[in-house]
């Protein structure tokens, strides 16, 4: 591979901005920072931001599996087209269970990826026993349920303990979507004898108490046992500020948020109804909310921010009622560009950016030191952005197979004008190139 210099862009890290060149060679960083001079393929990137690949940590392609839906060829071509370089994906539809069904999706997953990939494996009760060997395989986490969903069993609390016993002795990582089944079970028998089947049902059915209640056994447990444990998809503040209490008194456990949490109103399920159905679901109902949710992505509380990518086509959301249609919603379109807006409006700082969406998930997951940062050494993964750009959203710009996205009509300012994975560009004035050079990287467990 030729030389490549990127001259004279603001270059973005987890602790400092500052004004210089990239320089990479074999696809990696030789230098960052300072000015450089000699042979090789230059790219101005005289008044533009360079930030470092976007990570995201909790991506749903549905590949193999429900691919109407989303699959691997498109789901990274809108990471490319938007910035992100890397992803850790889980389908629930097909879920690793095994190092035989890891070894299979690899096969599969062969030339279908235009970004770097991880993979997480899912957790049944019955195969505790089977975690250390998927972990030396190369898993980046297991991703572990408090109440069935997505047609993946809730795990009650001597499973949990169990599992985070094992997490701990293997050094391990778990995600776990937390809401407690015995009471989203109450009350959507509760609410099915109602008859009610109005979209606003779907903050009764799956409620604060459920996350909160949820959040507290699993903190314990994993205080009592060490176990690293993020908790997914923080809808509230409430339940960031008990995350926080568990860290001080010693639990290692993070926090991790999705834009749909820090922008859409509780209400507005009322209004797009299926379109606004993930869980938990939105909580904000006030600009005091929205407010403090931002002040804890900036102060720390939240440790990262992800997508919780899961798309349902337009069909798919219209089908049935409320209670039969697909939760989630489509992500990797707009993320970053969401993370950028937040910058050039002042809400966050660009080294912010830097740490939520690419230093600490590539640490947390054990993607680090290869990616997440601008770093001599790691992989030459970045996102060439135009801060004097902007961007309006429409469904004719999603990427995704969703084809339609909850920040339609909304203008992002900064517009990302080129991507970079190991080097190489990927993905130009947002169109992605659609090269399917991404490769699997093994979690922490084979380093």
């Amino acid at each position: 591979m030729t030389r490549l210099v990127v001259r004279g862009g603001l270059l973005v890290r987890p602790d400092r901005v500052e004004a210089g060149d990239l320089v990479v060679e074999e696809g990696r960083f030789v230098a960052v920072g300072g000015t450089h001079r000699g042979e090789g393929t230059e790219v101005d990137a005289g008044g533009l931001v360079v930030l470092p690949g976007g990570v995201d940590s909790h991506v749903h392609l549905m590949d193999p599996g429900p691919t109407e839906r989303e699959d691997f060829p498109t789901g990274t071509a809108a990471a490319s087209a938007r910035g992100v370089t890397t992803i850790v994906e889980h389908t629930h539809a097909h879920p690793v269970r095994s190092v035989t069904d890891l070894r299979a999706k690899l096969s599969h997953l062969d030339g279908r990826a235009n970004v770097d990939f991880a993979l997480a494996a899912h957790l049944w009760p019955e195969d505790v026993a089977g975690m250390g060997d998927l972990w030396e395989a190369g898993v980046a986490f297991f991703k572990l349920f408090t109440c069935t969903t997505h047609g993946v069993p809730g795990l009650a609390a001597s499973h949990l303990l169990d599992a985070f016993e094992s997490l701990a002795q293997m050094d391990g990582r778990a995600l776990v979507h937390c809401e407690d089944e015995t009471i989203t079970e109450t009350a959507e028998r509760r609410l099915k004898q109602m008859g009610r089947t109005d979209p606003g049902l779907l903050v009764e059915w799956r409620n604060r108490e459920a996350e909160l209640a949820a959040v507290a056994v699993v903190g314990v447990l994993a205080l009592a046992t060490g176990a690293k444990v993020t908790v997914a998809h923080v809808s509230n503040p409430k339940v960031a500020a008990l995350i926080d209490q568990l860290r001080r008194l010693g639990g290692d456990v993070a926090a991790e948020t999705c834009p749909q949490y820090l922008t859409l109103r509780e209400s507005e399920v009322v209004e797009h109804g299926a379109f606004r159905k993930f869980t938990p679901p939105a909580r904000i109902v006030s600009d005091l909310d929205e407010e403090t949710m931002w002040a804890l992505l900036r102060d720390g509380t939240f440790t990262h921010l992800s997508t919780d990518h899961a798309p349902s086509t337009v069909d798919q959301k219209r089908a049935g009622t409320i209670w039969e249609a697909p939760f989630g919603l489509p992500g990797l379109d707009t993320t970053y560009p969401f993370l950028i807006d937040a910058a050039l409006s002042g809400r966050l700082d660009w080294t912010d950016v830097a740490r939520l969406y690419a230093a600490y998930p590539a640490d947390r997951y054990g993607l680090a030191p290869r990616k997440g940062r601008l770093a001599e050494g790691s992989d030459a993964d970045f996102v060439l952005v135009d801060p004097a750009g902007s961007w309006t959203v429409t469904a004719a710009d999603v990427i995704s197979k969703a084809g339609w996205s909850p920040f339609e009509g909304r203008s992002f300012r900064g517009k990302v004008v080129g991507t970079y994975l190991r080097g190489r560009p990927i993905a130009d004035e947002g169109g992605p190139y659609d090269l399917r050079t991404g490769s699997f990287l093994p979690g922490a467990g084979r380093r």
